[in-house]
């Protein structure tokens, strides 16, 4: 089959896109606003895109409700100039899926999602506690996206956390938590199984 977005229908019950770019990482923000309270929330559209200096960005590409409040998040960013990624391992799913929920500005995700923060060492908003990482970033640059709706945003990594119950024999070791990455629909997966490749002349 073939189709052009947004031109020709795909004839298919819902839309394939986002179930053929799989899997993609979750991005799991945390934020603060102005006056200090917590926000979290999880974004399906996150991935590293520099190493040098390290950067990572996330699109907010939905409001809480069709057509209505944009999240939280990105105006909390917008706001500060800061947030955090936490990475999301199996063990927390049901806590990052809790933290999705349209829930009125000001509320906090921690507390719905039973979540413990831990305080961040260069930026202001708080971390969850039980994820095996996290990424303290900065904001550089919010990207306004062809639709007039939806903005890329990223940012600086300034400081990392990393459980050392995850690393082994010095290298950080996916299969100890499993991170979990979002697939199309209702989907995700975890990882379980890791190989290795090496490059066409390498050893």
């Amino acid at each position: 089959m073939f189709y052009r977005p947004g031109i020709d229908p795909h004839g298919l019950p819902h839309n394939p896109f986002k179930a053929l770019i799989a899997p993609r990482p979750i991005g799991w923000i945390s934020t603060i606003d102005g006056d200090g309270r917590a926000n979290l929330a999880p974004y399906s559209f996150f991935n590293a895109i520099a190493d040098s200096p390290p950067m990572v960005m996330y699109c907010n590409t939905n409001g809480k409700t069709p057509g209505g409040e944009r999240k939280d998040t990105l105006a909390n960013i917008r706001e500060t100039g800061e947030f955090v990624h936490n990475v999301v391992p199996l063990a927390l799913r049901d806590a990052m899926n809790a933290s999705s929920g349209a829930y009125p500005a000001g509320a906090d995700e921690f507390v719905q999602a039973g979540l413990e923060m831990a305080p961040c060492e260069v930026v202001k908003p708080p971390r969850v506690a039980a994820a095996p990482a996290a990424l303290e970033c900065r904001l550089w640059k919010i990207i306004d996206l062809p639709n007039g709706r939806d903005f890329m945003v990223i940012g600086e990594v300034v400081g990392i956390h990393i459980d050392e119950s995850v690393l082994r024999d010095g290298m950080v070791d996916v299969t100890l938590y499993q991170p979990l990455s979002r697939l199309g629909y209702r989907d995700y997966a975890a990882v379980e199984r890791v190989f290795a490749l090496n490059r066409p002349g390498q050893t």
